[in-house]
């Protein structure tokens, strides 16, 4: 089989075959990973709503802490770089302490606003 990095035209069928049936893959694991993260923000909305109510704090840094660590391990056990998925889940994390403060913010100017 011969390549050439000219364009798309002049690619082996094969390689071509091989390469879109690889890429359908990583679309729909793309797909798959957009929709386990909409579920994950789900419930990590339910929790910025009870921690709001409760008033706790947005942020844990405890558990960010253990979840760090257990990524980690699951990422070198999976043969994934843990730099990589701590970084992955560092901004996941960020993403939702903002959403918790939001939250928080919302439900105090909600329980000001009611009636005593």
């Amino acid at each position: 089989m011969t390549t050439s990095n000219t364009g798309t035209g002049d690619v082996d069928p094969a390689v071509r075959a091989e390469l879109d049936r690889l890429r359908d893959s990583i679309d729909n694991i793309d797909a798959a990973v957009v929709h386990m993260l909409a579920e994950r923000f789900k419930c990590t909305q339910q929790v910025g709503r009870l921690k709001a109510v409760h008033r706790l704090p947005p942020a844990d840094p405890a558990r960010e802490a253990r979840q760090i660590a257990r990524l980690r391990s699951l990422a070198e056990n999976a043969k994934l770089d843990p730099s990589f998925a701590e970084k992955f889940l560092n901004f996941i994390v960020a993403e939702v302490i903002r959403h918790h403060e939001r939250i928080a913010e919302d439900t105090a100017r909600h329980q000001a606003a009611e009636p005593s």
